[in-house]
C-alpha cells in the first residue's frame, strides 16, 4: 500500500506520481490529491496502481453519475468535473507534442460540447446469453445495463425496447444509430437463425427503426427498409449506413467542421483532397465553397454512402475514390490535404507521399495524441504547425482528439 500525491495527468485516465524516482500511474486519482493506492502491476520502468482511499480530495472530484462506473470499461473520468477533464486533456496533448514531437506550441481553446452527457448518437452494445451492455474493463464479461448516460435519449430508448429481442436470440452485437432517422445493425454468428432473418428484421422495424442490417459472420449482409441514418450536416442531408463510421458526438462534429472551414477560408477555386474521408463528413460541406474535392476512402460502404450523399444533395464538384490512403499517391497539385487517420496515425508511406507532393496546407484531425505528436515530428521537415486544438469528442472518457493546421514552409 502506498500513500501518494500525484503530480500531473497521464493519458489513459491516470494520474502520475513518483516514489523513489520511479513513476507510478494511478487509476482513480486526480493530480494534487493525497491518496492511498495499491500496486496492481509492475512494469520495467513504471508501476500501475489503483486508488483505495482518498485522503485529501481534489475540489474537482465529483460523484459519478452512472451506477456501473468502475465496473463497465467504457468511462474512466466520471469522478472528475467536466471542466477539469477538458483542461487535463489539453495538458496531455501539449505534453505529447513536447515530449514526442519535440514541438513547443500552446494549445488553443478546446472544442467542447455544451452537454457532456447523452451526447452519443451511436452505441455498440455487446450481447452474451441473456445479457446486453458493455464489457467490463480488460475482460469479455458483459455488464448488463438498461441505459448509458453517454448515449442520447433516443439511443437508450431504442436499446431498452429491443434488449429483450436481442437477448432472446444467438446475437453477438447490436449497433444502434439514431439521428433524424434510426438504424440497427445486428451481428449474429455465421449459420445461426437460418430462415428467421425476415421475422427478425420485422421485429426491429416494429420497434421504430427505419432501417435494419443483419450481418452473419464477416461478409454476409442483408438489409431492410432505409438502411442508413440521416443527419443534418451544415445544410447537407448526410446519410450513413451502419457499416460506415460517423462521429457519435454530432454536436462537437459540427463545431469541428466550422473550425476547419474558418481555418481554410477563403476556399474559392481551391483543390482539396480528403484522405480517410469516410462518407464525406468534411468533403461534402467543403465542396460547397471549394473548386474541387476528391474524397479517398477504403471502406466500400462509406464510398457508397458518399456517392449517395452527392446525388441527394446535387453536388457536382466532389467525387469519391475507393482507395487505400497508403497507396494513393496523386497528391500533386493539391492546395489542401485533409487527414483524418485511425488511431495508429499516418504510415511512413503516407508521410513520404505528403513530403514529396508538398500540398500547400494540411488539416490533421487526430484521435491519438501520441501518434499525432509522432506525425508532427515527421511532417516538421517541410511543414510548420500553425495551431492545434483539443477536441473533446468523448466527455467522461480518456480519449483525446485534436485538429491542427500546418502550412508548407
Amino acid at each position: 500500500m502506498l500513500t501518494l500525491r500525484p503530480e500531473i495527468p497521464a493519458y489513459g485516465g491516470f494520474a502520475l506520481a513518483r516514489i523513489q524516482g520511479k513513476v507510478v500511474l494511478i487509476k482513480g486519482a486526480i493530480p494534487g490529491e493525497l491518496v492511498t493506492a495499491v500496486v496492481e502491476k509492475e512494469e520495467k520502468d513504471f508501476s500501475r496502481a489503483k486508488v483505495v482511499e482518498i485522503i485529501e480530495p481534489s475540489p474537482f472530484r465529483t460523484e459519478p453519475r452512472c451506477r456501473f462506473f468502475g465496473i463497465c470499461g467504457g468511462c474512466r473520468l466520471q469522478f472528475m468535473a467536466h471542466e477539469f477533464q477538458v483542461n487535463m486533456k489539453s495538458h496531455i496533448l501539449r505534453d505529447n507534442l513536447k515530449r514526442i514531437g519535440k514541438i513547443e506550441l500552446s494549445v488553443s481553446g478546446p472544442v467542447t460540447s455544451e452537454n457532456p452527457w447523452n451526447y452519443r448518437l451511436r452505441g455498440q452494445f455487446k450481447i452474451q446469453n441473456n445479457t446486453a451492455g458493455f464489457y467490463m474493463e480488460k475482460t469479455r464479461t458483459i455488464v448488463d445495463i438498461d441505459a448509458c448516460p453517454l448515449m442520447s435519449e433516443n439511443v437508450n430508448k431504442l436499446f431498452t425496447e429491443t434488449k429483450r429481442t436481442v437477448t432472446g436470440m444467438p446475437s453477438e452485437e447490436i449497433h444502434i444509430s439514431a439521428g433524424k432517422t434510426s438504424t440497427v445493425l445486428l451481428k449474429i454468428p455465421e449459420g445461426a437463425m437460418s430462415g428467421a432473418d425476415e421475422r427478425t428484421a420485422d421485429k426491429f422495424l416494429q420497434h421504430g427503426f427505419e432501417g435494419v442490417v443483419i450481418q452473419k459472420g464477416k461478409n454476409s449482409f442483408k438489409s431492410w427498409g432505409r438502411a442508413f441514418t440521416t443527419l443534418e450536416l451544415d445544410g447537407i442531408e448526410y446519410t450513413v449506413s451502419p457499416l460506415s463510421f460517423f462521429q457519435a458526438n454530432w454536436e462537437v462534429n459540427l463545431k469541428v467542421l466550422k473550425e476547419i472551414k474558418d481555418m481554410l477560408a477563403p476556399l474559392k477555386d481551391k483543390r482539396i483532397i480528403d484522405l480517410y474521408s469516410g462518407a464525406g463528413n468534411f468533403s461534402l460541406p467543403l465542396a460547397q465553397h471549394a473548386g474541387e474535392v476528391i474524397a479517398v476512402e477504403e471502406n466500400p460502404y462509406a464510398v457508397k454512402d458518399g456517392e449517395r450523399n452527392i446525388e441527394i444533395n446535387d453536388i457536382h464538384n466532389c467525387r469519391f475514390i475507393k482507395h487505400k490512403a497508403e497507396e494513393y499517391d496523386k497528391l500533386q497539385g493539391c492546395d489542401v490535404l485533409i487527414l483524418d487517420p485511425p488511431r495508429p496515425g499516418l504510415t511512413d508511406r503516407v508521410c513520404r507521399n505528403i513530403l514529396a507532393s508538398k500540398p500547400e496546407q494540411l488539416i490533421y484531425v487526430s484521435c491519438n495524441p501520441a501518434t499525432f505528436a509522432r506525425d508532427m515530428k515527421k511532417l516538421n521537415k517541410e511543414y510548420e504547425l500553425q495551431s492545434v486544438k483539443m477536441i473533446d469528442f468523448f466527455p467522461q472518457t480518456y480519449h483525446i482528439e485534436s485538429v491542427a493546421v500546418l502550412d508548407l514552409r
